[in-house]
């Protein structure tokens, strides 16, 4: 399989920043992780736009837009393993797709576990997007969330269905983790060769985020959810991602009872790769989504 030059620099990347063996550890040092957060963008980050930052219960929310005012929004929920986030990373991602697009954004910086668990979590999120519908038509909104934010807007739309309350025009998902318990059996052929992921470690992140150490708590593994119902849906999945094998379940699932989905697979691309610099293959496949928010009704 040909890959660029630009993957195998970043794995070097990788193993020199020692991620991997960070995900390795259980239970997990949350604290180390942190220290890559950026709760507010500084050194020239967002120097193009327009910023505001507001507080909806306990989530901090930084408003992105260009100089005037657009009537669509995205709704980015970042990762991060429940525990962490948002990191340089996220906002350089979230920066070009505003800059590149008609949207203005909004980046909910979710309270994390340990300190919180899924249950409040999950409810800072359904009071964010009942906010974002008082300022937005339904059909004007576009949900994102990568690797656990991906988990927490899936886990949103599905309350919204079971509630009956308005859905987004879209849904796109990078990476994102399906069952917490990872106990699908095919992850132990991918594990090995994943550059960035662990059960061990990422396994404890969740049971930090758990109730009881309930794992198969919907909230956290939207696979245990109903698919039924789904707007619009683009998951990009990358085979070298021990998040992968549920993502192909979870992708048959929503082409057996939804028209409207997609599925991009990122060919030997490891976990969140449209958010990963330098990569060659990251550049196409974020393309891929400005196109796609550019194509958007609404």
């Amino acid at each position: 399989m040909s890959r660029s030059l630009s993957f195998y620099l970043f794995l070097g990347m990788l193993k020199i920043k020692g991620i991997k063996k960070q995900f390795s550890e259980s239970p997990i040092n949350f604290r180390k992780i942190r220290e890559n957060d950026v709760h507010r963008p500084t050194n020239g980050l967002l120097r193009k736009f327009e910023t505001t930052t507001f507080k909806i219960n306990e989530s901090s929310i930084t408003v992105i837009r260009k100089t005037s005012r657009p009537e669509r929004l995205l709704l980015y929920v970042h990762g991060g393993a429940f525990v962490a986030g948002p990191g340089r990373h996220h906002w350089d991602f979230l920066e070009t797709l505003v800059d590149k697009t008609t949207f203005s954004s909004w980046l909910c910086n979710y309270p994390k576990a340990p300190e919180h668990r899924i249950n409040l979590i999950s409810e800072n999120l359904d009071e964010v997007y009942a906010f974002a519908l008082s300022h937005y038509a339904p059909e004007n909104i576009v949900l994102l969330g990568d690797s656990v934010g991906g988990t927490l807007v899936i886990a949103l739309v599905q309350r919204l269905i079971k509630k009956k309350q308005p859905l987004p025009s879209k849904l796109i998902l990078l990476s994102p983790v399906l069952d917490a318990s990872f106990s699908n059996p095919a992850i132990a052929a991918i594990e090995p060769h994943d550059p960035m992921l662990s059960v061990a470690g990422a396994k404890s992140a969740k049971q930090l985020c758990s109730i009881a150490g309930d794992l198969s708590d919907p909230r956290l593994s939207p696979l245990y959810g109903s698919c039924k119902g789904f707007p619009e849906t683009h998951l990009f999945a990358g085979e070298l991602d021990i998040t992968y094998p549920d993502q192909e379940l979870f992708a048959q699932r929503l082409k057996e009872t939804n028209e409207n989905f997609y599925l991009v697979i990122g060919k030997g691309m490891p976990h969140i790769w449209p958010l990963l610099p330098v990569m060659k293959e990251e550049k196409q496949a974020r393309n891929q989504l400005i196109t796609l928010l550019n194509t958007s009704a609404g």
